[in-house]
């Protein structure tokens, strides 16, 4: 394995693209220790202590520990993501925004740039909410219009950069610039989460259990992590028969195939996008209007992390996403007419539009499962770790009330230890090894995997 490690050093191109991807994640890291002028970095603190697994603290986590500390990067990469989360959902219900994405590589700079524009403006509404937040509960040194202005230019440039940073790994380093960063952000986190199970079993946090539980815990992080990757590796092959032909004087063609269908073909990015789209209403119900609105302040409060109404929303958000992913990754059309083209087709099914309904079945169905297991994977860890408030819900909350405070309020572990942040956390790791490992078995080196690399010719004896 240290041999196959090596190779990626031998390779000048893709050892460039390493190096540079490294330094790049090194900048934004550096990023985040350069605070925010004018603010109570201790007091700050000391909220989101009270505050870990509430929305401010799933906020921190997508900002690798940024919103904490108020640094120039406490946006993070959201801002972008909900700003591509807009125009992806603008192609498909207006009509002129996806003829200019049908124009090429032409129309789509010209959708990326429209989408810089608006993560700027997303940005510079984030930073006046915190700027208010922040004057409002008494974390700032010289409140005035004066830090409003600082702390809304020093955000949106800190956001606008780190947009910048991620596109510059995307065309220039290995794997997707944007969900390396986030990537970046969370292993950052891991070493306080460390500490912070330490520090419960020195102090013996939960009594008798603290042991077990601990157990459970590795345990359980252990199965998760092997469940996603069985679940990521996992896909659906569809046999494909291509015609034979006569190319000159040799037959061509009549070889059998298959078609790979992952069955989580949008990876970690539909959680990322359900995060992303449920963390304006969590900004929004921070500002002094909600907090002292008799109407709105209850809606808020029942749409924070942990929450049976959140919980919901963020389900049907991951179910949208992952067929709106599939939906933009996979034409079955396209997929199917291709086949026309090259003389294929899939055994018992007649080329054209039964083909794609064919196609289109199978990932409906396939989709599905996948929903699912990013559900899975996002919740049951949250109902262990934070908890899930059902003794809030009307009629049975009582019920609730009845049983273990460790049941709705969760074991109060590090919020780094979710299923969310490890489903991020392995999913980018095994699409950027998975990219590093098609670079390699391209230039005939082998690949990490035991059946990858070089074509080794057949032994004579």
């Amino acid at each position: 394995m240290l041999e196959k490690f090596l190779n990626i050093f031998r390779i000048p191109d893709l050892r460039k693209r390493v190096l540079f991807m490294l330094g790049i994640l090194a900048v934004y890291r550096l990023g985040a220790w350069i605070p925010t002028p004018g603010v109570d970095t201790h007091m700050l603190e000391r909220m989101f202590d009270q505050q870990g697994g509430s929305s401010l603290g799933l906020m921190n986590l997508f900002g690798g520990g940024n919103l904490r500390r108020m640094t120039v990067f406490a946006l993070g990469i959201m801002p972008y993501i909900t700003a591509s989360i807009i125009f992806q959902l603008l192609t498909v219900v207006y009509e002129p925004l996806a003829r200019i994405q049908k124009e090429g590589e032409l129309g789509r700079r010209k959708i990326t740039q429209w989408t810089r524009y608006m993560t700027v403006i997303l940005a510079a509404l984030q930073s006046i909410g915190i700027a208010f937040m922040l004057t409002r509960g008494g974390m700032v040194l010289h409140p005035g219009v004066s830090f409003l202005l600082m702390t809304v230019l020093t955000l949106t440039t800190g956001s606008a950069f780190i947009m910048w940073l991620g596109e510059q790994i995307t065309d220039r380093g290995i794997g997707n610039g944007m969900s390396l960063l986030i990537f970046a952000g969370i292993v950052a986190g891991l070493p306080r989460g460390v500490m912070d199970l330490i520090q419960k079993v020195q102090t013996n946090q939960w009594g008798s259990f603290t042991i077990i539980a601990m157990a459970l815990l590795i345990v359980g992080m252990a199965a998760v992590v092997a469940f996603i990757v069985f679940v990521e590796r996992s896909e659906r092959r569809i046999p494909i028969q291509s015609a034979r032909r006569i190319v000159g004087r040799r037959m061509m063609g009549g070889q059998s195939s298959h078609l790979p269908l992952k069955v989580n073909s949008g990876g970690v990015m539909p959680v990322i996008f359900a995060a992303s789209i449920l963390s304006a209403p969590m900004m929004l119900g921070q500002s002094e209007f909600v907090q002292n609105s008799k109407l709105l302040q209850p809606i808020m409060q029942a749409l924070q992390p942990g929450y049976p109404w959140y919980e919901l929303l963020y389900v049907l958000a991951i179910i949208f996403f992952a067929y709106f992913y599939v939906s933009i990754i996979m034409k079955p059309d396209d997929i199917a007419d291709n086949f026309r083209k090259s003389g294929s087709f899939i055994p018992g099914i007649r080329p054209g539009k039964r083909t794609s309904d064919f196609i289109n079945d199978i990932l409906t169905r396939i989709t599905l499962v996948g929903a699912l297991y990013l559900i899975i994977i996002s919740l049951v860890p949250t109902f262990l770790i934070s908890g899930i408030r059902f003794d809030k819900v009307w009629l049975i909350g009582k019920f609730f009330e009845s049983l273990p405070n460790w049941t709705t309020h969760g074991l109060g572990v590090n919020f780094y230890f979710g299923g969310t942040s490890l489903l991020i956390v392995v999913g980018v790791a095994m699409d950027t090894i998975n990219q590093i490992e098609s670079q390699l078995i391209m230039r005939h080196y082998d690949g990490f995997s035991p059946r990858s690399g070089r074509i080794r010719g057949r032994k004579t004896w």
